[in-house]
């Protein structure tokens, strides 16, 4: 999780930055970040008008999926295997978020073959769909792996 934490550095979403990683064997397999595709100015630069309208406008109504431009950390991460052509159905891959998957991202997660999700906030995760598929979902406090990623940085900067 903390190299979720990290890779969510390098989002340009400016509502929701968002990391992802997908582990198999204890590897790192592959990672993602929320931001808009490759080609499309992001978020900061006004890339995406769902973000800048709530940002701007406090705009409630532009909180639809299908009004954002930009790309899940989980589907990155997803899409990022496929383009690598690295097999995902092992039954101990996990897919690490620092925020609750969506619907959309469980379903390509499932279909790739994800056993397991790892993220902090599972209110919002839609069980029924995990349920008929025996997908595991862990919970994890926000707070300790925050405090051992500022940990890491302070060593960083100490250096």
């Amino acid at each position: 999780m903390i190299q979720a934490e990290i890779i969510k550095l390098r989002s340009n979403c400016i509502v929701n930055q968002t990391g992802a990683v997908i582990v198999q064997k204890n590897l790192q397999i592959a990672t993602g970040y929320s931001g808009t595709p490759p080609g499309i100015k992001n978020c900061f630069e006004g890339g995406c008008k769902k973000c800048t309208n709530k940002i701007v406008k406090g705009d409630e109504k532009h909180l639809q999926l299908d009004r954002c431009t930009c790309t899940h950390a989980e589907a990155n991460a997803i899409i990022h295997c496929s383009m690598l052509g690295i097999k995902t159905g092992d039954s101990n891959t996990v897919l690490y978020s620092t925020f609750n998957p969506c619907r959309e991202c469980i379903k390509m997660a499932i279909t790739v073959g994800i056993r397991r999700f790892v993220c902090y906030d599972t209110s919002k995760i839609n069980y029924e769909i995990l349920e008929q598929t025996r997908v595991e979902v862990t919970k994890l406090d926000k707070q300790k792996i925050q405090y051992w990623v500022k940990e890491l940085m302070r060593e960083y900067e100490d250096k």
